[in-house]
């Protein structure tokens, strides 16, 4: 060791000094002191490294008394803490032996000796000294003194039996110590405590009360000893029994292969437990599963119930509990993938790739539960795949349309024969991971009945805030299904429960047009089909002309399911001529189309329904996208009835209500020349054909009204224009949904004219490039505009 390296060490004095002849002087030097609480009679070693104590120990080893005042800080964090941060009581000590250390710093031994009470300070420079004064302790010997001095005794010498670091002889000091002050000043140098507490005993200047308040601390330590080592032992028994099941294992193997018996059944539990470690799921899946072995290895291989677990095991094996996939979040290459499989919708794609790249700046953000709604064959459930690939992430689906069982989500208990997981525990083992895309299909068409509601099961699976311990019935374990990307799929929004909506971002997939349904069959379906008959590439090519004589004479649709479908029957029919020896190309234009398609499929039926009065041509929204609504009018004498039938729902029936009420009361002002008791004496029937088809919904008020006005005027409804609106009793036309949609289905079937409601003005700017343009669209507030654009001038045709 080097020389420098050495510490120091300073003799002080002579011997110890007798504390009951010292003599506190009046005026102390004053050391701060960190989280430490010195008491009467005790020695602290002390660590001094602040440069303001190192001079107040070099000044109090130059008096003679060697005395100084030993204060706890208000604020351990000061370095040098001022006058105001130190406590009042404190403890007068003498300083007995002092070390220099290399580093700057020294050690003293200091022996304390009575509680004093700081006053004034006398200086802050170049250390503390202040003027003090003794606090003497009320001690009375008196019996309840005696019993409390007794009792901490004995609690103190059963904590020594249980702390390591405290010596037995100073339980036996403790034992014959009679002096009950110095008897609580020794158990409290000795006890763990926090600050506060120990100033709190120092403070005390009742021996009765400090004796009591030591027994409660103690009381307290010895309750947290007594239970560590009840932790200990139990940890200590398992860990033994644990050793001695594993003997008696190998044990009962070795017997039951002497004897011949259970020597697959032996092996079979053994590679349960191989792969059980394999898959490590999380620990309390890991204690259900080793439980379930147990039972297992028990039970004799013929009992029913050693099925029963044994498939209960291999159903937790089969979940992937800590396999998850990386998430590809290239944004460009995403959106590669996304134009690469979809045709426009360039709004939904920018919703998916703008969550991609919260995902990227966010990992740990939790998504929203994308709703995809539309009409069937717009590509909601290929959008899913898509987004799977996008992602890199493995793609699982569910279809949830008709199921009424809530056990179908949640499974069944193992109560029950032949009990299974629910159909969330089926997907997440099929797609292998705990992150796949998981699409719920068919959402809107769940239903209930007394085996439980699905939907309310639903809640909880689509919750991020729930579904991170989703438990299934038959597993009964939590499963966590925060890192699966939920999509679901609806065709309306109405049939699914309020809550459930609320869970969920909806995205609206409307219908084609003509010119995109012609992109579509050109880029996807035409090369799909052609591949699925087995031709080869280049031998049939359909013409632009051939692809619009599929979609507008064969089809009418608002996806392209349909027109998927007739060109397959096309291809199929190269295919067989192929088969039969010719193999010559072929060019599929309208002729060979239609010869291939038979007789044109489509009829344009508007003109032949509105060529007479009282007809006019809504518009509507189904779960198949938007549709043309033909509503009739009729009247004839009788005694003012109105009679509405179509199978209408009530919100209907209140719009014909409203429109009739209408007519009757503005129809001088509608240019009807009517007698004052027309309506009192003639029957209103407002009829909505296809009566099979149940219909309901706030935008057919305008259909009517116009019906009604044109049966009372004579004057044929245009068949060239179809509306949408809802009308009040003032003749306001009020603003309704779905106008895309509507305006598509007014395109399919030829219409160019449409009216809508002026505050439906700015859902314009949600119609495909050009369809604007192309349609004749009048935005009118009041009944009268809608009246002037849709009636015909002139007599009725007839």
């Amino acid at each position: 060791m080097a020389e420098e390296d050495v510490p120091v060490e300073v003799a002080v004095g002579g011997g110890e000094p007798d504390e009951a002849e010292v003599e506190i002087p009046g005026v102390l030097p004053v050391l701060p002191l960190k989280e430490t609480v010195v008491f009467p009679d005790a020695v602290a070693p002390l660590a001094i490294g602040e440069a303001r104590s190192i001079r107040l120990i070099d000044e109090v080893l130059n008096r003679p008394e060697r005395m100084l005042v030993l204060v706890a800080s208000r604020d351990p964090e000061l370095t040098e803490p001022p006058p105001d941060r130190l406590h009042d009581i404190g403890v007068a000590a003498v300083v007995q032996r002092m070390v220099r250390v290399p580093d700057g710093t020294v050690r003293i031994l200091a022996q304390g000796l009575r509680r004093v009470r700081i006053g004034d300070y006398v200086r802050a420079e170049p250390f503390l000294e202040a003027h003090v004064e003794e606090v003497p302790d009320r001690a009375e010997r008196t019996t309840e003194v005696e019993a409390l001095a007794r009792n901490l005794q004995g609690v103190f010498t059963r904590m020594i039996a249980l702390v390591p670091h405290l010596p037995d002889e100073l339980g036996i000091a403790v034992a014959n110590m009679e002096d009950p002050t110095a008897l609580s000043y020794l158990i409290s140098s000795s006890i763990r405590l926090t600050l506060e507490e120990r100033q709190g005993l120092l403070e005390e200047v009742d021996l009765a009360a400090r004796l009591r308040r030591l027994t409660e601390l103690c009381t307290r330590e010895l309750e947290l000893l007594e239970l560590g080592a009840k932790i200990q032992s139990d940890v200590q028994t398992d860990l033994e029994k644990g050793q001695r099941e594993f003997f008696l294992r190998q044990q009962l193997k070795a017997i039951r292969e002497e004897l011949g018996e259970g020597g697959d059944e032996g092996r079979d539990i053994e590679e349960l437990r191989e792969r059980l470690a394999e898959v490590a799921p999380p620990e309390e899946v890991r204690v259900a599963a080793e439980r379930e072995l147990a039972r297992l290895e028990r039970l004799p291989a013929e009992g029913a119930e050693h099925g029963v677990v044994r498939t209960y095991i291999d159903w937790i094996l089969a979940v992937p509990w800590n396999v998850t996939t990386e998430d590809d979040l290239d944004l460009p290459r995403a959106r590669a993938v996304l134009d690469e499989d979809h045709y426009d919708i360039e709004k939904v794609k920018d919703r998916i790739i703008e969550q991609l790249a919260v995902a990227r700046l966010k990992p740990d953000a939790q998504g929203p539960i994308l709703c995809f709604v539309g009409p069937p064959g717009v590509g909601k459930t290929s959008l899913g795949q898509s987004i799977a690939r996008a992602l890199g992430r493995r793609f699982a689906r569910i279809s949830v349309g008709g199921v009424r069982d809530e056990s179908e989500i949640r499974g069944h208990r193992r109560t029950y024969v032949g009990a299974m997981p629910g159909t969330i525990v089926r997907a997440i083992r099929d797609a292998g991971a705990m992150n796949p895309v998981l699409m719920v299909d068919e959402i809107d068409k769940m239903g209930a009945d007394v085996r439980g509601d699905p939907s309310s099961a639903m809640l909880e699976v689509l919750d991020p805030a729930q579904n991170g311990t989703f438990r299934d019935h038959y597993l009964d374990l939590p499963l966590d299904l925060s890192r699966v990307l939920f999509l679901c799929t609806a065709n309306v929004l109405e049939t699914i429960p309020g809550p459930l909506l609320d869970r969920m971002e909806v995205i609206r997939l409307s219908g084609y047009t003509e010119e995109e349904k012609l992109h579509i069959a050109r880029r996807y379906l035409l090369p799909r089909q052609i591949a699925a008959a087995g031709l080869p590439k280049g031998l049939l090519r359909v013409t632009d002309a051939g692809l619009r004589t599929v979609i507008g004479e064969y089809t009418r649709e608002a996806g392209v399911r349909q027109l998927e479908r007739r060109l397959g029957a096309i291809a199929r029919r190269v295919a067989r001529r192929v088969a039969e020896g010719d193999a010559t190309r072929l060019s599929a234009g309208r002729a060979v189309v239609r010869d291939i398609l038979g007789p044109e499929r489509i009829h344009n039926e508007v003109k032949r329904r509105t060529s007479e009065p009282g007809v006019a041509t809504g518009l509507a929204v189904t779960g198949a996208g938007g549709e043309i609504l033909f509503v009739e009018a009729m009247v004839m004498p009788g005694g003012g009835k109105l009679t509405v039938t179509g199978q209408l729902g009530d919100v209907m029936r209140e719009s014909a209500q409203a429109a009739v009420s209408y007519v009757r009361a503005r129809s001088a002002r509608l240019g009807l020349d009517l007698a004052d008791d027309f309506f009192s004496t003639h029957d209103v029937h407002l009829h909505v054909p296809a009566g099979a088809v149940p219909k309901d919904g706030p935008s057919a008020g305008v259909t009517m009204a116009t019906a009604l006005v044109s049966a009372l005027s004579g004057r044929n409804v245009s068949a060239d224009v179809a509306m949408t609106g809802e009308i009040t009793l003032t003749g306001q036309v009020l603003p309704i949904g779905g106008v895309k949609e509507k305006v598509l289905a007014a395109r399919r079937a030829g219409i160019r004219g449409v009216i809508l409601p002026k505050l439906n003005g700015e859902s314009l700017a949600d119609l495909p490039d050009g369809l604007a343009e192309e349609m004749r669209i009048t935005l009118a507030d009041r009944i009268e505009q809608v009246l002037d654009v849709a009636l015909e001038d002139g007599p009725a045709r007839r």
